[in-house]
């Protein structure tokens, strides 16, 4: 159930600032706090996950491999057994009594992974564009950013810091995005870090009652934003880096009338303000009483958060089930979803044709080469890098802006984003995230070549 609203009484003693600050300042430090390192800037989370990647880089796959393998086996355990250890456990059954179709999509993570660690069967599943990138590429990145984001996100959630920043973004968010204004800090955590990272905060929420459904499912596609250092990568990949600041504001300023627009369309539009555990939201909870300042009223929400925490310590073992819910639930369905979907764009023509559409629209725009940019429109839907790849091939400067700054405000594609959505219990579809997808492609791409033309 959602926590019941706040009395005006919450003693403002020592201990419960001290419950209050220290922790939420050192979540501040590690996810929203921007460092610079080798000229880029990250967030020390991030830092952290890559460190781990590079402490176990000659092990980090192996470990994958058997995680993704060990989820398979006993879901195919729990599904046919149904052994009483798991499913009177709350938290096992979660994570291994899920639906035939989740079950399924696990067995194919298990099996593509082992055919990509061994390089076994065909070579389609395992090559170093399906099933061997997804494995080598990006699973040892979001294991690693799933241990320190899983273990460390409670400093963000549990001790009254995102009472007193909600509070104080409401009178931004709600005006704007009919969304609670803590959604903000989601947003920040993943611009400055990794949009794996805002969807775990989102996925988090919702399932204690703070996002309704949807409130997570536009904060899940909408504001996961692509983080400014692989931003970095994509301009340089395409040969515009020296571009990179008119670059990022271009994808900024698309991303913001995107999260204007497509919330207000189906699929989006006919999400219900229902919480997880069925309760209607009736008015907003951030509103500020009368007589009281916004900051005045969010401290005293942190404040009376910080009361009810009886042992600070129990962040570990929130973070340990968020660390465990993430790695082992979600990394088999990137590797099935994310093997398939590359599987799709390398061996066959699907999304060249979903593409041709876009020809007319594009010489609409008056996009050079509308051609050869109208391949990359729909192949972003399996994987964000695709499309720079592709766009590195076109001569005109214009065109591999257009398409590099697209990737970006597109968002959802299922090598990561789609396939950690889908996962999560954030309500969202297969055949509504392709759709979300569209209207994203729809609404920035007119924006973006509008911005091309005047900056080329």
């Amino acid at each position: 159930m959602k926590p019941s609203t706040v009395t005006t009484t919450t003693p403002t003693n020592l201990r419960n600032w001290l419950i209050f600050l220290l922790p939420s300042l050192l979540g501040l430090l590690l996810f929203v706090t921007p460092v610079k390192l080798e000229g880029q800037f990250t967030i020390p989370v991030a830092l952290l996950a890559g460190g781990l990647k590079t402490l176990l880089e000659n092990q980090i796959t192996t470990i994958v491999t058997l995680i993704v393998t060990f989820t398979g086996l006993v879901t195919i355990v729990t599904k046919i057994f149904q052994p009483r250890l798991i499913t009177d456990h709350p938290f096992l059954a979660s994570l291994f009594a899920i639906t035939p179709l989740w079950a399924l999509v696990r067995v194919a993570g298990m099996l593509f992974i082992l055919c990509a660690y061994f390089q076994v069967g065909p070579e389609y599943i395992w090559s170093p564009t399906t099933g061997g990138m997804v494995l080598n590429d990006l699973m040892p990145t979001l294991f690693s950013v799933f241990i320190f984001a899983g273990l460390l996100l409670p400093l963000l959630m549990n001790f009254g810091l995102l009472e007193l920043l909600g509070t104080m973004m409401t009178r931004i968010m709600r005006p704007l995005f009919n969304l609670p204004g803590r959604s903000a800090v989601d947003c920040v955590a993943s611009w400055l870090g990794d949009g794996s990272v805002g969807i775990l905060m989102t996925s988090k929420q919702y399932e204690t009652s703070y996002y309704t459904e949807r409130e997570a499912a536009i904060i899940g596609t909408t504001f996961s934003v692509v983080s400014i250092t692989f931003s970095l990568v994509v301009i340089a990949q395409v040969g515009l880096d020296h571009m990179f600041t008119q670059f990022y504001l271009t994808v900024c300023f698309a991303g913001l009338v995107a999260a204007l627009v497509v919330p207000k369309l189906p699929p989006l539009s006919r999400k219900k303000d229902v919480f997880i555990c069925g309760k209607v939201r009736n008015g907003d909870d951030e509103v500020i009483p009368a007589g009281h300042s916004a900051v005045a009223w969010g401290l005293h929400l942190a404040l009376d958060k910080a009361a009810k925490i009886t042992n600070p310590l129990t962040v570990i073992g929130d973070g340990g089930k968020n660390a465990i819910d993430m790695v082992f639930g979600v990394l088999p369905v990137v590797m099935g979803i994310g093997t398939i979907a590359l599987m799709i764009t390398e061996y066959t023509p699907f999304f060249q044709y979903l593409g041709m559409p876009f020809v007319p629209l594009l010489e609409l725009l008056q996009i050079p080469e509308a051609q050869a940019a109208s391949t990359t429109m729909m192949v972003g839907f399996t994987d964000m890098f695709v499309p720079s790849i592709l766009a590195a091939a076109i001569d005109n400067d214009m065109t591999r802006f257009v398409i590099a700054a697209l990737s970006l405000t597109q968002l959802i594609y299922l090598s990561e984003v789609g396939a950690l959505l889908l996962g999560s219990k954030i309500p969202v579809t297969l055949p509504e995230l392709f759709v979300i997808f569209i209207l994203r492609t729809l609404v920035t791409l007119p924006v973006i070549a509008a911005i091309a033309h005047f900056i080329f």
